[in-house]
């Protein structure tokens, strides 16, 4: 192919540059590092037009009279042309775009670039952009399909993808280059060209060839190589009547191959042997201009001819009805050549028969090679060759009659199913990809460790965010290592083998107490480290041999098992392992994980067996960790933060989506940790990107958590949202409660107030809305305090169908409380550990029999001091002030906060007061009994009842009761509902009278009430007359005690006394008792004249407890309802 070289003429200062011809030909447009684009009539050009678009330009476009640019200011322009006027950006990237290239059109740019995204802009309007994501280094090259439906690129990843650009979907990759992090490091810029017009073949330059891909199929058809050339190809182009294909190459070498014949039909070389880094066709086809890396330009003249030429002598000899038929000639050549195995399409030949299976894309019609090479009954080359000829063109005389069983293979089946997903990439989480110089290797919640790997030095920083865990360090990074971890403990550390060196793991454990602070071990050779995590004294890494190997911190090495597929990603945190990985194929862009959540310590158990991970559509798994609280949590690709729901199951439950908070469709959120109280989500804000830089530091942003339900924007959605919210984020109480560590009680019941007054905020809406069923459903959800409170707003609301059935309920609820004590109660005291909590729920579920004893003492006392009832407001205070129990610490620096109450205008109102010595009107006096028989169901909840729990836990160490009472508490469920049964008991004549005389009952010391009630069926014992002797010193000795210990201390003491002191103590207490009815009539006839006797109230408490019965429910509200006197 005769063609003429011209000399080279210098257009740019050294550097790469890029070449390309107008839509007629008549200019030649270069760019070059000097950040100008010259515009050359021809190359004798001696004052080419020259215009400034930046520092550095690395791609340029030219369609339509607009010249597209790539340059270093991570921008895309647009200039007119030939004028050479900017018109404006075009898009934009985080960092420098590398390659951009027009569709056939013209309607639509590309653009790649350093931040591994690949752009699709449509010209008439810029906002309309597609992002093409799942490279993961910067790209080389892209290139449109002429048919404008799909797109091919190269990355520095080592592999070229296609994509479907509407769906912005990937269709296939080949991992066919080597592997980079950058686009100047790359071995060739790989710039991929696709055959115009019939867009049949897409070339992609392979080290010294040229591979041909068929479109569709995605299969490899054919391969273009000569012997002459041994540096990698750079760049290709096809000519634009799509039968020759050029190249150049590293080494200068200029090659033209005649496609169909796959013969070399034109080579030059660089005159000075640089690097051809820009190559274009002249429209016309007889011309080709070259650009090196020096910033030179070439032309190569003179191909018209011989290309028409050989063009018509190749259509004169053979009219091929498709590009199918293009390769049958060269059967010598292995199609798949080049191709690593694994991702390639399956060899298609005669000797194969197990491929029957293999995916085979449909493409509306038989191909000649892929579809039927590989059937049973196909005959040898030569003979399918010509029965495909026969096939596909009938007209040819020569060719030969094809067997039926050729004939019948078209008819195979063709797969027209969902694509498999490439798998993920193992990863670490809280790290940048592994290409990156200048790394984080990880940031968590303890500290951050970076990774240095340039020219200059390959090094390992390791940063704490407390420093009094340990001081910073700097690491010499000679072996390599890729993934690391950092906890409270140590720094984790690992490298991947190599041909010589094994993989190696490298623990440096900073909080060892002796001077060997290091250790190190080599895995088994072609055994890699893929993914490892630090726990609480161990360490986990996952392999590539799907194995799982536990050391302890020290370098022990435990179990190692197996794991079901290749690891994705692990995360510890205290005893707790959290494995995902591959458990089959996913298709259509889906991800297929299985996650296992493993349990150390003393009881080893699995408590997640493999589940399916539920990722987002489309999306994959982009961090995997532990809240703070040690609650197992992950984010996918598309921004959703699921956490695990340890009270539904083990379920994931969506609580945040970063996407929300970004402002644009490229900002991402990096996650660096997340807690749950308080419920924050710390992460860093990219933007335009998906990882932050290293320098400068990134700062940290925190997101608030907010489930996604639905109508969020009304009153009821945004009460409901953080009801559940709550719940879910404090489940970690009970989890660490479990598992035998301590937990902040106060904030516990700081959480249950707070969903509490919730449920109440609820429950008011609802009533308000009309919607009792629905009052109802959030009443089942209310502690039995919050239960009363709700029967009392009804009540006060006029609705009593609905009063009737929140009675119903807490009366249902007590029953349920009831019937779970008798197994509760005993082991509490001795069996349970210490993680906080003074009491229960069972412990503060008292006996049911002391509790029906105390209301029939509270009833007698009501008749027998009713003309007290004279008692002002300030008498009330005086009782509260005199009722405190001296040994408590107050109910307000109690830890166990009441249940919330609703607080009127005025302020806390007094419950008890019945005359109107205020001056309320008479037709208030109805509304004010209601409120006082409502009021008095709450003003038990501050009796002290842990009394009755507690003596019935130690009666297996003394038959008798004899504990002293406990400071004051909030009361239980089951005294509540009992409380509301017996407090309508009396008539509507009398409820004026037992206010007050409740109140003196309620607020009278509590150290003698509950005392009294356990004496009025069982003398006191040698024990309890002792503890009254003793317990001041005991609280002198130990004041923070609670009541509980206090009884244990005692018990202890008394244990220690000789026998014959504790037989003097128990005769003590039977003389006693000899004389304890006298006292009883004695304190009876004072009880009217001293508040602070209680033994004659309890008597007859407990005689009218015997002459009375409780009404009904109903009897009960109507008794107390609507009554006027």
């Amino acid at each position: 192919m005769p063609c003429e070289r011209k000399p080279m003429r210098y257009g740019h200062s050294e550097g790469h540059t890029d070449v390309c011809f107008d839509d007629v030909g008549k200019y030649i447009v270069t760019c070059g590092s000097d950040g100008d684009v010259r515009i050359w009539e021809s190359l004798d050009d001696d004052d080419p037009k020259s215009i400034n678009v930046g520092e550095k330009v690395y791609s340029l476009a030219l369609k339509n009279g607009k010249l597209v640019t790539a340059a270093s200011n991570n921008t895309v322009q647009i200039h007119t042309f030939p004028e050479g006027d900017p018109d404006g950006i075009l898009t934009r990237f985080t960092t420098n775009a590398t390659h951009i290239t027009y569709n056939s059109s013209g309607s639509r740019v590309a653009a790649g670039s350093s931040d591994f995204m690949v752009k699709v802009v449509e010209m008439y309007d810029s906002s309309q952009q597609k992002t093409l994501r799942g490279h993961t280094a910067p790209i080389l090259s892209v290139t449109f399909d002429p048919k404008d439906e799909f797109l091919a690129s190269a990355s520095c990843d080592g592999s070229v993808a296609v994509w479907k650009i509407e769906e912005q979907t990937q269709v296939t990759s080949w991992p066919l280059l080597q592997k980079s992090n950058d686009v100047i490091n790359a071995k060739s810029l790989c710039r991929l060209a696709w055959q115009p017009k019939a867009a049949k073949l897409l070339a992609v330059p392979v080290e010294t060839t040229v591979q041909l891909y068929q479109r569709d199929s995605w299969a490899q058809v054919g391969t273009l190589s000569d012997d002459l050339g041994t540096q990698a190809i750079n760049v290709v182009a096809w000519s634009p009547c799509g039968k020759f294909l050029a190249a150049g190459s590293i080494g200068g070498l200029l090659t033209v191959w005649d496609v169909e014949s796959k013969l070399c039909v034109e080579r030059q070389t660089h005159e000075k042997g640089y690097t051809v880094c820009g190559l274009v066709w002249h429209p016309s086809g007889g011309q080709i201009a070259y650009t090196d890396t020096e910033g030179c330009l070439g032309v190569l003249d003179g191909l018209s001819s011989s290309s028409s030429t050989t063009a018509s002598s190749t259509t004169t000899k053979q009219a091929p009805a498709s590009y199918d038929d293009l390769f049958d000639a060269d059967d010598e050549r292995p199609m798949d050549e080049g191709i690593s195995e694994g991702t390639r399409s399956p060899p298609k030949n005669p000797v194969d028969e197990d491929d029957d299976d293999d995916l085979i894309p449909a493409t509306g019609r038989a191909r000649n090679r892929s579809a039927f090479l590989d059937d049973e009954n196909s005959l040898d080359t030569g003979s399918l060759k010509q029965g495909l000829d026969k096939f596909v063109d009938d007209d040819d005389a020569g060719s030969a009659i094809v067997p039926p069983a050729a004939v019948a293979a078209p008819l195979r089946p063709v797969y027209d199913g969902p694509m498999p997903t490439p798998p993920q990439k193992a990863f670490q989480p809280g790290s940048t990809p592994a290409h990156l110089m200048h790394r984080f290797m990880m940031w968590n919640s303890v500290g951050i460790v970076r990774g240095y790997n340039d020219d200059q030095d390959n090094a390992i920083d390791v940063e704490f965010h407390d420093t009094a865990v340990h001081h910073a360090m700097h690491l010499t990074n000679s072996l390599g290592h890729t993934v690391a971890d950092l906890s409270q403990e140590a720094v984790l550390l690992a490298c991947p083998g190599t041909d010589e060196l094994a993989s190696k793991l490298q623990c440096l454990h900073f909080s060892s107490w002796d001077t060997n602070k290091e250790w190190m071990v080599d895995l088994p050779k072609g055994e890699d480290v893929q993914a490892l995590c630090l726990g609480q004294g161990w360490v986990a890494a996952a392999t590539s041999a799907l194995m799982l190997r536990l050391f302890s911190i020290g370098g022990v090495q435990r179990e190692l098992f197996s794991l079901p597929g290749p690891v994705v990603c692990i995360a510890g945190h205290g005893e707790q392992l959290l494995v995902v990985y591959h458990r089959g194929t996913g298709f259509d862009g889906e991800q297929a994980l299985g996650v296992q959540l493993l349990q150390f310590g003393q009881k080893r158990r699995q408590v997640i067996h493999g589940e399916p991970l539920p990722l987002s559509r489309k999306s994959h798994l982009s961090w995997l960790g532990f809240t703070a609280e040690g609650t197992p949590c992950f984010i996918d690709s598309e921004g959703v933060v699921r956490l695990l729901n340890r009270s539904l199951g083990n379920m994931w439950t969506p609580v945040c989506n970063t996407r929300d908070n970004c402002k644009g469709k490229s900002d991402h959120y990096w996650v660096v940790g997340v807690h749950e109280n308080p419920q924050q989500l710390r992460c860093i804000p990219c933007k335009g990107s998906r990882y932050p830089p290293t320098l400068p530091r990134p700062a940290v942003a925190v997101l608030p958590f907010k489930l996604p339900l639905c109508q969020t924007t009304t009153e009821k959605g945004q009460m409901e949202e953080q009801y559940w919210r709550s719940v879910l984020l404090h489940n970690h109480y009970s989890f660490l409660s479990s598992s035998g560590y301590e937990i902040d009680e106060e904030g516990q019941s700081q959480a249950q107030k707070e969903q509490q007054e919730l449920l109440m905020k609820m429950f008011a809406l609802s009533c308000k809305l009309e919607r009792e069923f629905r009052s109802v459903e959030l009443a089942e959800l209310m502690t039995q305090n919050v239960v009363t409170l709700a029967i009392r707003y009804a009540s006060r609301s006029r609705r009593m169908v609905l009063a009737q059935r929140l009675s119903d309920l807490a009366l249902e609820k007590a029953n349920q409380l009831q019937g779970e004590e008798p197994q509760e109660e005993e082991p509490l005291q001795y069996t349970r550990r210490n993680t906080g909590y003074s009491q229960s729920s069972s412990e503060m579920g008292a006996d049911h029999q002391h509790s029906s004893h105390r209301q029939a003492q509270e009833e007698e006392v009501d008749e027998e001091q009713g003309q007290e009832e004279h008692m002002d407001e300030g008498d009330v205070a005086e009782s509260k002030r005199q009722g405190l129990n001296p040994f408590a610490k107050g109910t307000a620096a109690s830890p166990e906060k009441p249940s919330p109450r609703p607080v009127s205008k005025e302020g806390r109102v007094n419950p008890f007061k019945v005359s109107s010595g205020l001056g309320r009107s008479g037709s208030a006096v109805g509304q004010n009994r209601v409120t006082n028989v409502l009021d008095s169901m709450m003003s038990s909840s501050k009796k002290p009842t842990a009394l009755q729990s507690s003596s019935g836990s130690m009666g297996t160490l003394n038959k008798t009761p004899f504990l002293k009472p406990l400071a004051p508490r909030p009361k239980t469920k089951t005294q509540s509902t009992l409380l509301h049964m017996k407090a309508a008991n009396k008539k509507a004549a009398e409820e004026q009278e037992p206010a007050v005389c409740r109140l003196k009952q309620t607020e009278a010391p509590p150290p003698a009430s509950p005392a009294e009630n356990v004496e009025n069926k069982k003398h006191k014992s040698g024990f309890q007359l002792w503890l009254e002797d003793n317990r001041r010193i005991i609280l002198a000795d130990n004041p923070d005690l609670e009541e509980t210990d206090v009884i244990k201390e005692a018990i202890g003491r008394f244990r220690t006394l000789s026998a014959d002191d504790r037989l003097t103590w128990t005769e003590r207490a039977k003389g006693q008792s000899e004389d304890v009815a006298d006292m009883k009539k004695r304190k009876r006839g004072e009880g009217e004249t001293s508040r602070g006797d209680k033994n004659g109230q309890s008597e007859a408490d407990e005689t009218s407890a015997k002459k009375k019965k409780p009404l009904d429910t109903s009897a009960k509200l109507s008794a107390f309802a609507f009554n006027k006197n």
